[in-house]
């Protein structure tokens, strides 16, 4: 695929269910005494301190909790996390489930404590098994991540399932996602959209963008992109990056919404604004081609190149792209081979091919057959049909590498069986004059007919 052709592409749908999940070790909430609750919606923590200070070392579980909070979160107190874990200590010693949850996520972060996921296992678990949801998704979590205990999805399952069962938004969430990819249950479509639904209702973000995903692809319910767009927008409105992006791409295809650039334009530019390297690709895009705003090169250049800076192959791809060609920047192929090669060492197949064809002509860099052949060669083994259309060439033609003539067809053949009419066309022609091959006219006619119905003219070289 060419760089244009991918950045026509790249108003791809992001969704969780493609680009994974972002499990969150949720800290339990601060819940005392009335007072204190009051105390703390006011900002009045010098009160809440001197009320639990001398309950807690009455031995008070619930002020000693507290307490631990409120070093933990420098609230009243300077942040002290080791002040926070000696009186998270003392409360779980008299088995206080809150407390044995926040000691267990001091430990698996090592906050005031060497971190030790094995040991905030052990306290997640005497939490989950008095029955404490949030315990249950944090046990589920290391279960399912392998820290503290071996890997083990269907026990993440197990876990999950109690605390969801519960009300427990995140952990419906995460079953969802389990269902998605039959990670310790049976794959089921419809299960994962009936637990998605459930942490959607309860607002729970990341939730609402999958549903809207499911319905987009049609996927545990039946396709409607009027509801994909209804969940988009919930989690959008709440600033959830991804969602804004589906979004603005409901927008600009008008699918579930009607066509609106400019829609898509606000939409792509919140998500943007938040460091989201699709959302700033995609700007990118609107900018170089015009669509939905006014043609602008140097802001297309801009915003590729925060996509590009935070590491995003495909933008680096483009941004080098530009620069070849000088399109709002000043030609620089020393600069467009350092962003190209950026790419291409990420594993971006187009940008290997792109530096492929560097390499063998020696624009932008001096002429390298071997490197040229190297990174035809990984490109090709990814699927990219131009790179093994190029390697056809090389070793049929021998002028760079040793002339094989199985390793001609071989690479010719891979880039046909993509639809390369180019490539059917040589594959064609060489069996039909026996050129490398046996003389086959059964596969002459079947790859010349295939070639004739996708492209025009005489491509023989």
């Amino acid at each position: 695929m060419t760089a244009s052709n991918a950045k026509t592409a790249g108003l791809a749908l992001v969704t969780a269910l493609r680009a994974g999940l972002i499990l969150v070790l949720m800290a339990a909430g601060c819940a005392g005494i009335d007072e204190d609750k009051a105390a703390y919606s006011r900002g009045v923590y010098a009160t809440a301190l001197r009320e639990n200070r001398p309950l807690a070392e009455q031995g008070d579980a619930n002020a000693q909790y507290n307490l631990g909070v409120m070093y933990a979160r420098g609230r009243g107190v300077p942040r002290d996390d080791a002040k926070a874990v000696e009186w998270y200590r003392k409360a779980v010693e008299q088995g206080h489930a809150r407390a044995q949850i926040r000691l267990g996520f001091m430990y698996s972060k090592g906050h005031g404590v060497a971190q030790d996921y094995a040991t905030a296992v052990q306290w997640y678990r005497k939490a989950a098994e008095q029955g404490h949801a949030q315990a249950q998704h944090n046990l589920g979590v290391m279960y399912m991540k392998g820290r503290g205990v071996p890997r083990d999805d269907a026990t993440a399952v197990q876990w999950y399932r109690k605390a969801a069962e519960q009300g427990h938004a995140t952990a419906q969430h995460n079953l969802g996602f389990m269902y998605v990819e039959g990670r310790g249950v049976p794959r089921d479509d419809a299960a994962a959209v009936q637990w998605y639904r459930k942490a959607a209702e309860r607002g729970y973000t990341d939730a609402q963008h999958n549903l809207g995903a499911m319905y987009s692809d049609g996927r545990g319910v039946p396709q409607d992109h009027a509801k994909s767009v209804e969940w988009y927008r919930k989690a959008a409105e709440q600033g959830h990056a991804k969602a804004q992006i589906n979004l603005g791409i409901g927008h600009a295809k008008g699918q579930g919404v009607p066509q609106d650039d400019a829609k898509a334009v606000e939409w792509f530019r919140k998500a943007a604004g938040q460091g989201h390297a699709r959302a700033q690709i995609n700007l990118g895009v609107i900018y170089e081609k015009g669509s939905g705003l006014p043609m602008d090169l140097v802001e297309a250049v801009r915003w590729y190149r925060k996509a590009a800076e935070q590491g995003h192959a495909e933008a680096q791809l483009y941004l080098g792209d530009i620069y070849a060609a000088g399109q709002g920047v000043p030609r620089d192929y020393v600069e467009s081979l350092n962003w190209i090669h950026k790419a291409a060492e990420q594993g971006n197949a187009d940008a290997q091919a792109a530096l492929g064809n560097i390499y063998l002509k020696g624009m932008g860099a001096p002429q390298n057959y071997a490197a040229a052949v190297k990174w035809h060669r990984l490109a090709a083994g990814q699927g990219n049909a131009e790179s093994q259309l190029v390697l056809g060439r090389l070793y049929h033609d021998g002028e760079t590498v040793r002339q094989d003539n199985a390793e001609s067809v071989k690479w010719y053949r891979k880039a046909a069986e993509q639809g390369n009419f180019e490539a059917q066309f040589i594959l064609g022609d060489m069996y039909l004059k026996g050129d490398g091959v046996p003389q086959v006219y059964v596969q002459a006619h079947k790859w010349l007919n295939l070639a004739s119905g996708l492209g025009k003219g005489d491509h023989r070289k």
